[in-house]
């Protein structure tokens, strides 16, 4: 079934938006993965665009092990503003639109490297986080755990969470430079992706691994990629549709689903 596309859009985009939507709803198992450019659509720095963290701050000293275990201050306040002001950020289009796809059964899992936590504000479930989440914080020493909406107020009045068993500087459980990716992520993220027949890459340029080895795997498995990024990738010459601009296409797509449950509803009611 087709629907209407927004009227912004030229010939050629609405053909593509219109097979993305085809791919969508014939998938078997549709997988997405996600990087820093869909986290900038909601006002979050990425990492190596033009305004990106390694010109602007020093984000590998940020997220250095090393030196974090050596004074954990220098994480602290190199990431005040970016991690610990996450929850002043809101979801952009592209998370609402993967959530809305995961409720219609349409998503079954989706793959993120992102730490904003944006997907799971916008209602997304399956989640794994390649590269870590600040959802909790751990003491390295004992083991305590703490939220990280309990931590945010601490770290935002200058001073450093600490464990209240052994007063030990707490680390969040975002993957540092140095350390390994978590296992349990990194064996479901590989099942998930060798199990898709579509995978959406979203607003990565697949360059920080083994994380971007992922899609990869979906198209020698045989399954089929969609691209939706603004600078080239290694496995462009692999996917199916390529699309630049996130913001565009995910608008497109949100009409689309407004429109399909228009008719899922108008189907319903005309058939009582």
């Amino acid at each position: 079934m087709k629907y209407n596309i927004p009227t912004t859009s030229n010939g050629e985009f609405a053909e593509k938006i219109q097979a993305l939507w085809q791919l969508l709803e014939s998938s078997r198992h549709t997988v997405a993965f996600t990087g820093a450019g869909v986290s900038t659509l909601s006002g979050i720095q990425d990492f190596r665009g033009k305004n990106g963290l390694y010109k602007t701050m020093d984000a590998e000293r940020m997220f250095d092990i090393n030196i974090f275990r050596r004074d954990p201050s220098v994480y602290y306040t190199l990431s005040r503003d970016f991690i610990y002001g996450l929850e002043e950020k809101k979801p952009s289009v592209v998370h609402r639109v993967l959530a809305e796809l995961e409720k219609r059964k349409m998503l079954d899992a989706l793959i993120t490297q992102n730490i904003d936590l944006l997907h799971q504000k916008a209602g997304s479930e399956q989640v794994i986080e390649v590269h870590g989440s600040p959802s909790y914080h751990y003491c390295r020493r004992c083991g305590f755990r703490n939220r990280f909406e309990d931590v945010v107020p601490i770290v935002r009045s200058g001073e450093l969470p600490k464990c209240p068993e052994c007063g030990t500087v707490l680390k969040p459980e975002i993957v540092f430079y140095g350390e390994n990716l978590p296992a349990a992520a990194i064996d479901r993220a590989v099942t998930e992706a060798r199990q898709a027949d579509l995978m959406l890459v979203l607003g990565s340029s697949l360059v920080v691994y083994p994380a971007a080895s992922l899609p990869e795997m979906t198209a020698h498995a045989g399954g089929t990629i969609v691209i939706v990024n603004d600078m080239p990738t290694y496995l462009d010459h692999e996917a199916k549709l390529h699309f630049d601009d996130l913001e565009e296409t995910f608008t497109a797509l949100e009409r689309l689903l407004s429109d399909s449950a228009t008719q899922d509803n108008t189907d319903s009611t005309g058939s009582t």
